[in-house]
């Protein structure tokens, strides 16, 4: 079991692509490198991946060279949802095999789910791995709401180190003070909103953040600055042009869309292939506006 702790500034990365759609291994491991060399404390596999839009095999390949190239350097968690709970099972027990220190799942998203059926897919997970397993309530996006009780729950059960959180229901700072309150304050909570949310849910007692691998040099930079107890100046004079800058993005698919974007303009993709269907597309006017904001951003951190 791994004894390192998860915690700090955890990007999820996006999966690059060769022109014929297959995984870019060459170009993941030069982003990998790019997310440390910006300070990070691990990487994330998880929706922002395209985890959803890959078979079976690239998953597990994937997260193979997550754990590889990741895995020297810092924390490895992995996603494992999946609509069955076999299926969730089995990703769990490959990526504790491959070496990630952690897992995280959503639950699965076709069929509406009771709190019994919903604490059963969890406790499954829980059951088949022994690294820690992040409960991810994606439900501002994608999926159901996890009720607080039931989440809990959880962690009365296997402890705070083997459950974690990462809440992103709306509203999601008073969602996230009720779970933490929800669990006496024992809950190990991420913030997940790219970054828009960090000052704030910061201040309600987040262990750590998992934005997009694209604005990571300026997250590290925000979150070093909370970290260190800065002024209000100081962490807004960073935190205002990145949340101008996330605030463009409407749904999952504009932040792949404008992630894979930004990673070429800043010479780690060859590319911007995403994996269709898309539902979001980037118009030149949007790409200026986008540029516009990532300038003013970039130079916060100047």
């Amino acid at each position: 079991m791994s004894d390192r702790e998860l915690k700090g500034v955890l990007p999820v990365f996006a999966t690059p692509f060769n022109e014929d759609e297959s995984v870019d291994d060459a170009t993941l491991e030069k982003e990998i490198a790019f997310a440390y060399d910006c300070g990070v404390d691990g990487i994330v596999m998880a929706m922002v991946s395209e985890t959803l839009r890959l078979s079976t095999q690239e998953r597990m390949h994937v997260a193979e060279l997550a754990c590889k190239y990741g895995g020297v350097r810092g924390s490895v968690i992995i996603s494992v949802g999946a609509e069955s709970t076999r299926n969730a099972e089995e990703f769990a027990r490959h990526a504790q095999d491959v070496g990630a220190d952690g897992v995280m799942a959503i639950p699965p998203l076709a069929t509406a789910l009771g709190e019994e059926e919903l604490g059963k897919f969890y406790r499954r997970i829980l059951d088949a791995i022994s690294i820690p397993v992040i409960v991810q309530d994606a439900s501002g996006y994608v999926g159901q709401p996890i009720s607080i009780e039931l989440q809990s729950q959880l962690l009365h059960e296997y402890g705070p180190t083997r459950v974690q959180y990462k809440p992103e229901a709306n509203p999601m700072g008073p969602k996230l003070t009720e779970l933490r309150e929800g669990t006496n304050g024992q809950a190990r909570i991420f913030e997940g909103t790219g970054g828009i949310m960090l000052v704030d849910t910061y201040r309600r007692g987040i262990i750590g953040t998992m934005p997009a691998v694209e604005t990571v040099d300026v997250v590290v930079a925000l979150w070093n600055k909370l970290e260190a107890g800065a002024s209000d100046e100081e962490i807004y004079a960073i935190a205002e042009p990145l949340t101008s800058l996330i605030s463009l993005l409407c749904n999952l698919d504009a932040f792949l869309t404008v992630g894979k974007y930004l990673m070429h303009k800043r010479g780690i993709f060859k590319n911007t292939i995403i994996r269709g269907p898309v539902g979001y597309h980037l118009d030149e006017e949007t790409r200026l506006e986008v540029d516009r904001r990532y300038d003013r951003m970039m130079a916060s951190i100047a």
